[in-house]
């Protein structure tokens, strides 16, 4: 079975945690001891129903306030496939927790409450879900039995939504889905509260989409991780080069360059698991020997002759300021790219994004918590990387302070 991963995003009291917990419990993905202690709590909560938010919201501040504040992952599968759930926080506070949850995920389900309509925590929400290049988005209008399963009110908040994504340029599939997670129409099963509705519910939605198209199968990627050199009569002469594939096809006797080196050779063999295969592709994490003895160890990358990546030291990126701390003028840091570690200078501030409005924010140079804009870096050495809408493993990065080893910002290079 392929895996899917998603994530959930909205604004405060959209009704997420309570549509993940709907979707657990209504595709039997839940335990009775958790039921039981669900149940339990709303009951000394005193909640009129069983607060299905419950089984996501594990933090005592979360359940205290009703509100989600840390990422949570939940896994299930159904007899079609495998998920994992990144429920993210919809609270303007905690946008880098939505970045974080997000940064994996091949679709994202934006929670619209059908009384409040398109706001501008949804706008924030889809630029966040296009800057991370997620091409699948499904918007699920929820609380519909809160306005008598209107068709009218549906039908607006697609054409509002649709207004504003039109400015939105990574987005390659959008669906709405009218749904209540409270009484689970829609959600897993078809609603017969909403016979004007034809489309599929939100379950078989997730089943059936399709997600292969997000890897990059061309340009061959594969930042080295470790060198395996084990002292044993049975690899006695082994030099393998371990570490995940980051995009592309590796096969045996494929012409390759080391960058940054620069070094050519050719793939001897490939070895997952101990045993050799035939080729290997993104996301496995395999073993490679090559014809030559190269001088190679970690944060190298070893790719295919023929589809070279950038090499250089300016890098201009998109980013997302974790800290509290903002960001010094000027500043250093270190910059963790792939399995490469770099020293980096903040060059320049270019712009800041109003992400309400999309408009370039071009006086304003300060970064501050959850702030979104375009810097311009310059590395201490050469760093190996794609654009990020080509590849978003070599096109990502984080921003660490070098004094206090804290994450303070994660990029994007354009």
């Amino acid at each position: 079975m392929d895996l899917l991963r998603f994530t959930t995003a909205g604004s405060v009291d959209d009704g997420k945690s309570t549509l993940i917990g709907r979707l657990l419990y209504d595709s039997k993905n839940t335990f009775e001891d958790q039921m039981d202690a669900v149940e339990q709590s709303s009951k000394q909560r005193g909640d009129e129903h069983v607060n299905l938010a419950l089984l996501t919201d594990g933090l005592k501040a979360e359940r205290e306030q009703g509100i989600t504040i840390d990422v949570a992952y939940r896994y299930f599968a159904t007899p079609k496939r495998k998920f994992i759930i990144a429920d993210t926080p919809g609270h303007i506070q905690y946008t880098r927790n939505m970045v974080t949850g997000a940064s994996t995920a091949n679709l994202a389900i934006i929670l619209v409450d059908a009384r409040k309509g398109v706001i501008e925590q949804t706008c924030r929400h889809s630029f966040i879900a296009s800057l991370l290049r997620i091409q699948h988005v499904v918007v699920a209008v929820n609380k519909m039995d809160l306005v008598d399963y209107s068709q009218e009110v549906y039908d607006q908040i697609v054409h509002d939504f649709k207004d504003f994504a039109s400015r939105l340029d990574s987005f390659v599939d959008v669906s709405f889905i009218p749904i209540s997670a409270l009484n689970g129409d829609n959600v897993v099963d078809r609603s017969e509260n909403m016979p004007w509705y034809e489309g599929s519910s939100l379950l078989y939605h997730l089943e059936t989409v399709y997600v292969g198209n997000q890897e990059n199968h061309v340009e061959a990627r594969f930042p080295v991780q470790w060198v395996i050199r084990p002292q044993s009569d049975e690899w006695h002469d082994f030099r393998g080069y371990a570490g995940r594939v980051a995009g592309g096809v590796f096969k045996p006797g494929d012409d390759i360059t080391v960058q940054p080196s620069g070094f050519t050779t050719k793939v001897k063999a490939i070895y997952m698991d101990g045993k050799e295969i035939e080729e290997a592709y993104s996301p496995l994490s395999v073993a490679l020997t090559l014809e030559d003895e190269i001088d190679i160890s970690r944060g190298d990358m070893i790719v295919k002759t023929n589809n070279p990546p950038e090499v250089n030291q300016d890098i201009e990126a998109m980013i997302c300021w974790f800290s509290d701390k903002p960001m010094t003028p000027r500043g250093k840091y270190i910059l963790r790219h792939t399995t490469r570690e770099v020293k980096a200078i903040i060059k320049e501030v270019n712009y800041k994004v109003n992400i309400n409005t999309l408009h370039k924010i071009e006086d304003d140079k300060d970064f501050h918590l959850n702030d979104i804009g375009r810097i311009t870096l310059r590395t201490s050495s050469p760093l190996i990387h794609d654009r990020y809408k080509r590849n978003r493993t070599t096109g990502s990065f984080i921003l660490v302070d070098a004094q206090t080893n804290e994450t303070v910002a994660a990029g994007m290079i354009a």
